[in-house]
């Protein structure tokens, strides 16, 4: 018996040794695979600086400097990867280049090259830059849509200072499809990690254990003031990046698909209220006239769950597959409608500018039994809340603490367009909808919002 307890810790320990050495040379392989395409970015951008610090004041008079305020230089760090060696092209991050006035490559042997921006997308924060060298490496970009998660990455960027440049890091992939992570990026649809990503590994690869490229790091929730690692790292997909960088490349611009509906994600209770099986899908809240979404017959309310043989998770999973769908192109749509399923096909167009997209009543007001008040839309109102273009609705101009329109998430300025399946176009209207509503009955207000439109459930109690 002890021989046997005595075999089995010797193989365990053997086994452990074995696979903690097959790590080890994995990962070594890969980074000697890699390393020397990914580079360092250093930026360089005059900016103006019209605030005058008197401490400053004091200490550049005392020294001599003249007219410290005008003008200053700031410098940002970031990293970047070769994915064309040949014609030397570099991917980044939109940030890391953003209205810099000079730009240099530092590559790992240490020559440095002067770069060019070959063109930018802010909306996916991706940017393409060019460099004339001879004798460069590049990383082969791998399928981001076969990565699972649990799955090993490493990721290698220039932490902090570019005396830190190919600091490699190792870890997991901790989530796929995150979205709403970065405000001003309007596609998002990230790789989560909990390899250590820090300021200056903005731009820098996010590889496999096969050493292919499945990700350009982007960014980090630190969940406080510290600008660090905190187990939370994002990155944009291979596939994703890919698509944007082609476009820039050969177009010099992103072109993304159009389909002309205004969404947002289901949650328990507008799945309870519209009796869907789940919370899969995006929830149609308005349609643009003219729009190919028009066209096609889509409705408010309508339910999004596929699109194109892709199954739809919320909507910002909708609008990447829209975007990243080529114009002209008819794919086929998987709605739910008053519960049951449909079908659609609809002929998406390339996407326009957004002011081709986004191109009276007495003044009474009545309070609520919700907790709020609203008034029917006059040119005043309007200008009041900053609104335009705006006919039809009531707008809500005052809300009680704790009552069931506060608690729901409705907002002084919000224009509500429907209740339920009424439409509402004055305050009588409005109050003629609330008459049958019943305690503890569940109610779609349909809301006019910052340029969109959002489904509201309120219950009543």
């Amino acid at each position: 018996m002890y021989k046997i307890l005595l075999y089995l810790v010797i193989f365990s320990s053997v086994s452990s040794s074995q696979s903690a050495k097959f790590f080890s040379d994995t990962f070594s392989a890969v980074v000697k695979k890699v390393n020397s395409a990914v580079v360092t970015i250093k930026s360089e951008k005059m900016v103006s600086n019209d605030r005058r610090n008197p401490f400053e004041e004091f200490f550049y008079e005392d020294f001599g400097y003249e007219n410290p305020n005008r003008e200053r230089k700031t410098r940002a760090l970031g990293s970047g990867v070769i994915v064309d060696s040949k014609l030397g092209y570099i991917i980044t991050n939109n940030h890391v280049v953003e209205g810099a006035d000079q730009i240099s490559i530092l590559l790992m042997d240490e020559r440095e090259f002067n770069a060019e921006i070959v063109a930018t997308d802010p909306k996916s924060d991706i940017a393409v830059l060019k460099i004339d060298g001879k004798n460069l490496n590049e990383v082969k970009l791998g399928n981001s849509d076969n990565l699972d998660v649990g799955e090993w990455v490493l990721a290698i960027g220039s932490p902090f200072s570019s005396n830190l440049s190919h600091t490699v890091t190792a870890g997991i992939v901790s989530a796929k499809g995150r979205s709403s992570v970065i405000g001003g990026i309007d596609y998002e649809d990230f790789i989560q990690t909990d390899a250590a990503i820090n300021p200056g590994n903005s731009g820098g690869a996010l590889v496999n254990l096969n050493g292919e490229l499945i990700g350009i790091n982007t960014a980090i929730a630190t969940g406080g003031y510290m600008r660090s690692n905190a187990g939370v790292g994002f990155a944009i997909p291979s596939n994703l990046a890919k698509t944007i960088m082609n476009d820039l490349i050969s177009e010099g611009r992103v072109i993304r698909s159009w389909l002309g509906v205004f969404i947002q994600d289901v949650d328990d209770a507008i799945s309870k209220n519209l009796k869907l099986p789940d919370r899969e899908g995006a929830l149609v809240t308005d349609i643009v006239d003219g729009s190919p979404a028009e066209k096609a017959g889509f409705e408010i309310k309508d339910v999004i769950i596929d699109f194109s043989g892709n199954k739809i998770r919320n909507s910002s999973h909708l609008k990447n597959v829209v975007s990243s769908t080529r114009p002209k192109t008819i794919p086929n749509v998987k709605i739910i409608r008053d519960g049951k399923i449909k079908f659609l096909k609809v002929e998406l167009v390339e996407l326009p500018k957004e002011d081709e997209i986004y191109g009276t009543n007495s003044s009474s007001f009545i309070p609520s039994t919700l907790g709020m008040r609203v008034e029917n839309i006059n040119q005043t109102i309007l200008n009041r809340f900053g609104l335009d273009n705006i006919e039809n609705g009531v707008i809500v101009i005052n809300i009680l603490n704790s009552s069931i329109a506060s608690e729901s998430g409705i907002m002084v300025g919000d224009v509500i367009l429907r209740v339920g399946d009424m439409e509402i176009n004055s305050v009588s209207e409005f109050r003629n909808s609330l008459k049958d509503l019943k305690e503890e009955e569940s109610v779609l207000f349909l809301i006019k919002r910052r340029g969109g439109s959002i489904f509201i459930p309120l219950e009543i109690n």
